[in-house]
């Protein structure tokens, strides 16, 4: 019989490390469907003590029992903890597992050794759960863009941050009043850092940057800043021009091949794609020099859309799927900080702002308790300026 019709009616015994939201929905979704022949063979967890919608003999706190049992094919990591993540996955594909993953951290932190783990075992690690929730974006750049000549990649690719950015624009929210209601709904977490400082959008760009473009950099060379220092005169002035305010991870190719990765809150014009994307949903535009410009669109949070990436792994091991990576790996990237960068920059009147940065200003405005400009500074000029860091500063990029 043909090997990959074999692999097609193999029963499949899965190791799932973590049960919170998405490791639920994944049980849940196995438990109730037979026909996928795939089966939870056990569940590693942190706090034993705890309730939990499953059998009790599946749980375990002991690692071991799911990477040293011969019998468990995948490993689904579904943990917080980006390095015990990271631990979990080496040692798993040095077993001879394939390991499926969403923790996009891990991901960005440790791309370089997994891919060569992933070699080495002539093992698979999957992690399309890891950004965008069910967009199938990293799919999508392997195998439809694979040979296709890119242009940019950008979007949303945050659900905390977007679903704050429009309770703001659309209920008049504060930043303070949209987090509580994110967090409230479950789309943030008790600590919002990696979401609303851009950090969370930063990992997920440097991810579509391998694949989109076979670069591998860190969130740390990606030009950022989040929503924290957004005021309500910066939504004022958005819908007195028109606009909407959303967070945007963008990179793209200059004409001497060098990167612009930036992860910056941007206005979009209210007819635009992309300013049509609310709540918890995500949104990527893609660019080529074949296709022109194509948008993907879904939920990039909760329970099921994150679980419906990860159960879509699992099936494409069935057939010994891999990230090919055909656009090769690159160490290391040339960004390309000396363009210019139209921006709107926002202030307390009393802020010691340095206007001689600006190539050229646009538009300028001071009240007692407001103050903003509108122009082109250089890139490289703006991640020096100490403007990125100060919270008291918004950023809003054209």
């Amino acid at each position: 019989m043909n090997e990959t019709l074999v692999n097609i009616m193999k029963k499949i015994n899965i190791g799932l490390f973590g049960f919170g939201v998405v490791g639920e929905g994944i049980y849940k979704v196995l438990s109730e469907k037979s026909q996928l022949n795939t089966e939870i063979k056990k569940i590693v967890i942190k706090h034993p003590e705890k309730k939990r919608n499953a059998p009790a003999q599946l749980f375990t706190t002991d690692a071991k029992e799911i990477l040293d049992d011969p019998e468990i094919d995948i490993v689904v990591e579904l943990i917080d903890d980006a390095e015990a993540a990271f631990e979990i996955a080496k040692t798993a594909m040095n077993s001879g597992k394939s390991v499926v993953s969403a923790n996009k951290k891990m991901i960005a932190e440790h791309a370089s050794e997994l891919i060569e783990l992933q070699r080495k075992n002539k093992v698979s690690f999957l992690y399309e759960a890891a950004v965008c929730g069910s967009i199938p974006i990293i799919r999508n750049l392997e195998e439809y863009y694979d040979n296709d000549l890119l242009n940019y990649v950008k979007g949303i690719v945050n659900g905390s941050t977007n679903y704050i950015l429009t309770k703001m624009k659309s209920e008049n929210q504060s930043y303070d009043d949209a987090l509580f209601s994110a967090q409230k709904n479950g789309f943030a977490e008790s600590d919002p850092t990696l979401d609303v400082e851009g950090i969370d959008a930063a990992n997920k760009l440097s991810i579509i940057i391998l694949h989109a473009f076979g670069r591998l950099i860190s969130h740390e060379e990606i030009l950022r800043k989040g929503i924290t220092s957004l005021k309500t005169e910066d939504f004022q002035y958005a819908t007195e021009k028109g606009l909407v305010i959303k967070l945007i991870a963008s990179c793209q190719l200059d004409d001497k091949n060098k990167l612009i990765p930036t992860v910056l809150p941007t206005f979009i014009e209210k007819s635009k794609t992309l300013a049509l994307v609310n709540n918890e949903f995500n949104g990527v535009l893609i660019g080529s020099a074949l296709a022109d410009e194509q948008f993907l669109y879904g939920k990039g949070a909760g329970r099921f859309p994150t679980s419906s990436a990860v159960l879509s792994d699992i099936s494409a091991l069935r057939y010994s799927y891999k990230y090919e990576l055909r656009k090769g790996i690159q160490n290391g990237f040339q960004s390309n900080y000396s363009s210019l960068q139209r921006i709107y920059l926002g202030f307390d009147p009393k802020e010691n702002i340095d206007q001689n940065l600006f190539e050229n200003i646009e538009e300028s405005y001071q009240s007692n308790h407001h103050a903003y400009v509108t122009g082109s500074i250089n890139l490289e000029k703006l991640k020096s300026s100490g403007w990125l860091e100060n919270k008291a500063i918004s950023i809003i990029a054209f």
